[in-house]
């Protein structure tokens, strides 16, 4: 996960946006957010769709699981990850279908 808050950190400054505004963005305080950033909380699905509609980035170039799974296993956890989305009426943004 502390990969995660880098690669975050790191998004945010090429953006040239501030923790403040990401976290006013996010409606959290911006030690909630630092928090998130120094990998302090894990990191759910919220505040990764959050976070990658704010970069205006998939969340998979935050978060990749890519490099410890094959291609196939990949593709496979994220239809599997679409289907439980679907089955629980949670959003699925139409850029991933």
């Amino acid at each position: 996960m502390k990969v995660c808050g880098q690669n975050i950190r790191k998004i945010r400054r090429e953006r040239d946006f501030t923790q403040e505004y990401m976290a006013f963005e996010m409606g959290i305080s911006q030690k909630a957010y630092s928090d998130i950033e120094n990998s302090k909380v894990k990191i759910n699905l919220e505040i990764l769709t959050k976070i990658s509609e704010i970069l205006e980035i998939k969340p998979s170039d935050i978060c990749s699981i890519s490099h410890k799974c094959g291609n196939d296993e990949y593709e496979n956890k994220f239809h599997d990850l679409v289907e439980y989305m679907k089955k629980n009426n949670i959003a699925i943004p139409k850029d991933y279908l």
